[in-house]
């Protein structure tokens, strides 16, 4: 069997029947590669006449020859012609001058339930598929392995509305997005122009957390090849109508506290009215907290709408997808991230998008996962990909190369 070049028409009607497809391997995603400078080809096999694998190849100029690569794919309609595409796209990469070539698959491995206890087999076959075709494989791991996760966190959103979302959360999420909801944040999604304060906000969290952010060319790449299909959101207070909103709310209390103390006129010492007058003055004194460190935040921060955090989604005939995110730590009290992943949902149910992909956890389990503590307030569960496999057309030659790169201190 050989690897057949598609056409991008071709390619388009194929992903229109898979059921699971990254956006790692949409047109849009190559359309980003190219203007990255790649070169790109969508790759396929067919099977008797019909097309049964594909995905989107990407390869650069390396010492010695090509650097070829296919993240997150390839897309299957049949899982049993994997391991002859991948011996297929091997032969490839040695014919059209490869060094190197590295497939990191999207199938999943195996599954596991929202704290991480398996629900599902390992998949050996499909590591097997692979290594049989002459791939090395980097193994099964935990963590960010070349700044990747191999274990995604995710949400089946089949029949779930807008009105019932919320519902369907974590006993802790169901609150804490209530709670969010409640502060007047608005969201809205970012235009070309504005993607600096994306940037920002990005940049920021990456300096702090310790990671290389994209650069803004990137983000504006980004923008240009996905479109209507990326939504680069943003969660904004004002905290002026902020501190409105709760002196709103503070006399709504104190004209219900009134109210309780005229009907218990004479009963002041009866349970009733001591255990509700008692939660009435503990809400009252939350909101004069409230009120005073909204007045501290109008002074430091001013009345102009002020950023709290940023989020990248994209949406996909068979997924959405949380990508980038960033936020300023000093506004964490006001949950706007929580928001931002409602939004996200309930775009996606309204697209027709039945899955949700909030992408990267470590795959520990032990509680010291901040990321993984997160994502678990809107009850989802966890898919386990299984990694990166590589192929050497010449290893002589590529050790050889790497030998040298290593003497010279390359």
């Amino acid at each position: 069997m050989q690897l057949e070049i598609l056409s991008l028409a071709d390619y388009q009607r194929f992903l229109k029947k898979a059921r699971q497809a990254s956006f790692t391997q949409t047109p849009e995603m190559a359309e980003l590669l190219k203007k990255r400078g790649f070169t790109v080809d969508f790759v396929g096999l067919r099977v008797d006449g019909v097309l049964q694998v594909a995905g989107v190849l990407y390869s650069k100029p390396m010492t010695g020859g090509l650097h070829m690569e296919m993240n997150s794919g390839p897309v299957s309609l049949n899982r049993t012609y994997l391991g002859d595409f991948a011996q297929a796209l091997a032969q490839y990469a040695k014919a059209n001058g490869a060094l190197e070539l590295l497939l990191k698959p999207y199938d999943t491995y195996q599954t596991f339930d929202d704290m991480g206890q398996a629900t599902g087999p390992a998949h050996e076959e499909l590591i097997l598929a692979y290594t049989s075709a002459g791939y090395q494989f980097d193994g099964l791991q935990t963590g960010y392995p070349g700044g990747e996760p191999d274990w995604h966190y995710v949400k089946d959103l089949t029949g779930l509305t807008k009105a019932n979302l919320r519902q369907s959360f974590s006993k802790k999420g169901k609150p804490l997005v209530k709670k969010a909801a409640s502060f007047g944040t608005q969201l809205r999604p970012l235009k070309r122009d504005e993607l600096a304060i994306f940037k920002a906000v990005t940049e920021a969290t990456s300096e702090r957390r310790d990671y290389v952010d994209k650069p803004l060319d990137y983000y504006e790449a980004f923008y240009d090849s996905f479109g209507d299909k990326a939504e680069f959101m943003v969660a904004t207070l004002n905290f002026q109508a902020y501190a409105q909103h709760l002196e709103e709310d503070q006399a709504k209390l104190q004209d219900k506290l009134a109210k309780l103390e005229e009907r218990f006129v004479g009963q002041e010492s009866s349970p009733k009215f001591q255990n509700q007058a008692r939660e009435l003055k503990a809400q009252l004194a939350t909101f004069a907290k409230r009120i005073v460190e909204a007045q501290e935040l109008i002074e430091r921060y001013g009345t102009k709408d002020q950023v709290l955090a940023v989020s990248l989604f994209i949406y996909t005939d068979q997924e959405a997808v949380y990508l980038f995110s960033g936020s300023y730590p000093e506004f964490n009290r006001f949950y706007a991230p929580a928001l931002l992943q409602e939004h996200v949902m309930t775009q996606a149910i309204q697209r027709g998008i039945s899955f949700y992909s909030f992408l990267g956890i470590m795959g520990v389990f032990d509680g010291s996962d901040g990321v993984f503590r997160f994502k678990q307030n809107f009850k989802g569960s966890i898919v386990r990909k299984m990694g990166t496999f590589r192929y050497y057309p010449n290893p002589l030659k590529y050790k050889l190369i790497q030998g040298l790169k290593k003497l010279l201190g390359r």
